[in-house]
């Protein structure tokens, strides 16, 4: 069985749990298009676990006001 680390994927909640949010949220951001990149296979949504790291990593910010990057 593999771990979270050796995992390539990650399903909606998993992410979510990593990044913090709940699943609602990350959904809510996918389809605004403000979440981070995301694969679909068949209907199913996947997150890689270095596209969630890259995409909070453009995302850092110095204030409050600045915008979220897509």
């Amino acid at each position: 069985m593999s771990t979270d680390s050796e995992t390539k994927y990650w399903n909606t909640k998993r992410a979510a749990d990593y990044l913090g949010v709940s699943p609602a949220t990350l959904n809510r951001m996918r389809t605004t298009g403000e979440g981070p990149r995301y694969a679909k296979v068949g209907s199913r949504v996947i997150y890689s676990p270095t596209d969630l790291d890259a995409w909070v990593e453009a995302n850092k910010r110095t204030f409050t006001h600045e915008k979220i990057k897509s």
